[in-house]
């Protein structure tokens, strides 16, 4: 099951994508405003290339565990793409993904340059936890 993830913030959201069978995760390059005209035209356009099954949205829950503002900023966001695009969309608790994800690219910088943008890493690590979850559950 192909599966599209987004680490949604207001300037930048980061993007990543398993393959057709729901085991590999790549990151995309990260959406500018996607709230914005031309994000929505971005999110239209990747959503039409990638063609997932399902779309997952990471809630930034505050570390007590409760909603804070960007948690439910990311949930109306979810709200929106369900609604439009018509796929199945679920949050899920992205805490700490970010801070993982730049640890990631500081050690990949060491060892071979560039890496992805902090955003769209993060949106791995997202897709990579439901990924992972998803096989240790034994459900896609």
């Amino acid at each position: 099951m192909k599966l599209l993830a987004f680490d949604h913030g207001r300037a930048r959201t980061g993007v990543a994508v398993t393959d057709p069978t729901g085991t590999l995760v790549r990151p995309l390059p990260a959406i500018l405003r996607i709230d914005s005209p031309a994000g929505v035209r971005e999110l239209e356009q990747v959503i039409a290339r990638e063609r997932p099954e399902r779309i997952i949205v990471g809630e930034p829950l505050l570390m007590s565990g409760a909603r804070g503002a960007q948690a439910r900023a990311a949930a109306g966001f979810a709200d929106r793409v369900r609604g439009r695009f018509g796929i199945p969309v679920h949050l899920v608790d992205e805490r700490l993904s970010t801070r993982e994800a730049a640890r990631r690219i500081e050690e990949a910088q060491l060892r071979r340059g560039a890496g992805p943008d902090l955003d769209s890493a993060a949106a791995c690590i997202l897709l990579e936890s439901v990924v992972g979850y998803a096989r240790a559950d034994g459900r896609p």
